[in-house]
């Protein structure tokens, strides 16, 4: 196992987010999905988007990436097979989009993955695909069969379990040979990721009718082959915007590559690290954020309630500098979290007291109270990206070095982010252990 130890030290400077992994994940997809050449710039390869275009080999298509171009070309090789098996690896977002994708496409489809993805909900289709001439097989989790085509209809669904239900339903609802209604029978949570599903899916040719309940979606519709610009990640700005707030000095990060337009949700970042006390401005293009108060008790950041329904990922990172700030910090409505890569409830409140902090969860809440600094220690990395990269603010305002497990989980999404948060004076090793 490797461990990355994170130690005070931090100059800032400029990092350029790398393309958003929601984004990514969307455009492959609607590519591959449109049966031409699709050329899309601005991408990376992470372990889950290494997933995507697995998926997408399996479907008959070739992907090439070039990382000098930073460029993915998406172009079909032969007819989509009847069927065949996909390894999700841990994308939750893969398995969730592509289930209903291939239901849609018809055949007899294996899905299976590893980590904690074997073990995360899929209820929703459990409920649905059947009723919509579509079998569903499973002893619980993965893997999964599927076989049948889907048919079109009505597909009532709750909207507080994950919105990359309803993402998947509005890729596959487009391509069946009639009309079908989304009808959500709870409030949906995440709405910012449903809107950039839309906003791709409108710019890959694909019309859907927002309704009161939910979405009406036209059947026989075709995907346009196109090339394709992915934006930069609002979700990884978090991490660096927390590091900007927790600066001892002051210092200031100038992050590029963002749209300030942006639907992706976690563009509230700006809005929710501002509560706690972080200075934020635009300049040239670059959102540039400094802690103006940083030589004050608690670095001038005061505890906030943040209302965590529709920001869920960017919770590791408020965990960390809502733990530095002065006062108590909830984040509520985080039930969500238990779902994810790890139950990141439980990984941030166990990471924060592991290394001198104060936190507790309570159902769906997470409550923490702010301390002038940690003392330092070993944090489990619970294999979570999220939890790894939030981690990295720790070490700024620690009297020791942070040492965090799991060091390669960052891979899931942001394989370069040791190297860019060195660029910006942070202090980050890795060390193998056994």
């Amino acid at each position: 196992m490797d461990q990355v130890v994170y130690s005070p030290g931090f100059a800032g400077g400029e990092v350029v987010m790398p393309p958003s992994k929601s984004a990514a994940h969307r455009a492959l997809l609607c590519a591959g999905l449109s049966g031409g050449r699709c050329l899309l710039s601005n991408m990376d390869v992470s372990e889950d988007i290494s997933a995507t275009m697995g998926a997408l080999n399996v479907l008959g298509l070739t992907v090439q990436h070039d990382p000098e171009k930073k460029t993915m070309l998406v172009e079909p090789q032969k007819p989509c097979p009847p069927g065949g098996e996909i390894d999700c690896r841990e994308s939750g977002g893969l398995l969730r989009f592509i289930i209903p994708i291939a239901a849609a496409l018809g055949g007899r489809w294996r899905f299976t993955g590893r980590g904690r993805l074997p073990q995360r909900p899929l209820g929703v289709y459990a409920d649905l695909l059947p009723d919509h001439g579509v079998a569903f097989r499973t002893e619980g989790g993965l893997p999964l069969e599927i076989e049948g085509k889907l048919t079109p209809g009505l597909f009532a669904m709750p909207g507080d379990i994950s919105s990359q239900f309803v993402t998947g339903l509005l890729f596959a609802l487009p391509l069946l040979d009639g009309d079908s209604e989304i009808q959500l029978t709870s409030p949906l949570e995440s709405v910012g990721y449903v809107d950039m599903t839309l906003q791709v899916l409108g710019d890959f040719g694909v019309h859907i009718d927002q309704t009161e309940s939910g979405w009406h979606v036209p059947g026989r519709q075709r995907y346009t082959s196109r090339d394709y610009h992915v934006e930069g990640d609002w979700s990884q700005a978090a991490f660096f915007l927390n590091m900007a707030a927790l600066s001892p000095e002051g210092a200031p990060v100038r992050i590029g590559g963002l749209d300030p337009h942006s639907l992706q949700g976690d563009r509230a970042c700006v809005e929710v690290f501002g509560s706690f006390g972080l200075s934020t401005h635009w300049e040239d293009g670059w959102l540039v954020a400094q802690n103006l108060r940083a030589g004050e008790p608690f670095g001038g950041l005061k505890g906030q309630v943040v209302d965590m329904a529709q920001i869920t990922d960017m919770a590791p990172a408020l965990s960390v500098c809502a733990a530095l700030s002065e006062g108590e910090t909830r984040l509520t409505n985080a039930g969500r979290l238990r779902l994810k890569e790890s139950d990141r409830l439980a990984a941030m409140e166990q990471a924060i007291n592991a290394l001198g902090g104060k936190a507790q969860g309570v159902g769906d809440e997470l409550r923490i109270q702010g301390v002038p600094h940690f003392t330092g220690g070993t944090a489990q990395g619970q294999n979570d990206h999220r939890v790894l990269m939030a981690l990295a603010g720790a070490g700024l305002r620690s009297q020791a070095p942070v040492q965090v497990t799991d060091a390669w989980a960052i891979n899931k999404t942001y394989p370069h982010f040791y190297d860019d948060f060195k660029a910006l004076g942070g202090n980050a090793h890795v060390v193998q252990l056994g």
